[in-house]
């Protein structure tokens, strides 16, 4: 636009050309100064914001958990605008893609829990529910399965393990940690809740809940939704962690998998939570019960 009416000027004049073409001439006279309006001076500075904190949240935020962190960091600025900031700079959150593998294998001799949930995925305060589950990961050295447990009531990850199998010690190992991070002296019981694969049907896993006097939950055989909590994670944490990344051997996998269980423990905007991280829904409970409890550090709360 600026081109034609730089050629043109000479025969029509600015203002006619700009009128006839329902520009503004001001703007036309600003560009040909080369001096920049206060609107484009204040997109850059945003845009820079945008992709620091794109790149800080492992490119995870569409433009409405963007939106939320840059008010959450300060910044007073309008939804449309960093959805507009964002589009025009080819910045985008993950996208989910594609089917899971299924890790889940029943074994039908297994005395099974009842299902003491029944699709009812919220507490009322930590450590009263929790849901467990597994998924197997890639890297060049071949499979790595992680296991982990989470707290519906914040969404932390409370227990989580590795290893190169899917025997029960995987599960197992994850569900000690949780079990070793619960806070004491708690009054109401602890549901723990998983499918119905043969390592939570295990003698050892089973005798493992009894012995720490938590109530066993497990869903229906093949039903996801059963364990939608864990399921979600899964889901998120494949899309944002693992789709488009590429690790050579599993020690690499294995310490990204933990910077990431840091982060989104502690960092991480969670939309069931009011787009706020589990870190400070647990420290807003512990305030609102009178005991406040001191913050725990990235690798404590992981």
């Amino acid at each position: 636009m600026s081109a034609f009416i730089e050629q043109h000027r000479e025969r029509f004049g600015v203002e006619p050309i700009c009128e006839t073409l329902g520009v503004s001439a001001s703007a036309y006279y600003e560009r040909a100064s080369g001096r920049r309006c206060a609107r484009a001076l204040e997109d850059e500075r945003l845009l820079s914001k945008i992709e620091e904190l794109h790149e800080a949240n492992y490119l995870a935020y569409g433009s409405r958990r963007m939106w939320k962190a840059l008010l959450r960091a300060g910044e007073s600025v309008g939804r449309d605008r960093v959805a507009r900031l964002m589009r025009q700079n080819g910045l985008q959150g993950a996208k989910r893609r594609g089917k899971p593998w299924r890790t889940t294998k029943s074994d039908p001799r297994a005395q099974r829990s009842p299902d003491l949930v029944e699709r009812q995925f919220c507490a009322s305060g930590p450590d009263q529910l929790w849901f467990a589950d597994f998924t197997y990961l890639r890297c060049w050295e071949g499979l790595v399965f992680f296991s982990f447990v989470i707290d519906a009531y914040s969404r932390r990850i409370v227990g989580w393990q590795f290893a190169a199998h899917m025997r029960t010690t995987l599960v197992l190992d994850a569900l000690r940690m949780a079990l070793h991070q619960r806070a004491p002296g708690a009054d109401v019981a602890l549901v723990h809740h998983s499918d119905a694969g043969s390592q939570y049907t295990s003698i050892d896993y089973t005798q493992t809940l009894n012995d720490a006097g938590v109530l066993s939950s497990i869903g229906s055989v093949g039903d996801a939704y059963d364990n939608a909590v864990a399921e979600s994670f899964v889901d998120s944490f494949k899309t944002e962690l693992i789709a488009d990344r590429v690790w050579a051997t599993r020690s690499q996998l294995e310490l990204a998998v933990v910077e990431y269980v840091a982060w989104f423990n502690n960092e991480r905007l969670h939309e069931a939570l009011g787009d706020r991280p589990p870190r400070e829904i647990e420290d807003l409970y512990a305030a609102k019960a009178g005991s406040i409890a001191p913050t725990r550090s990235k690798l404590g709360t992981i």
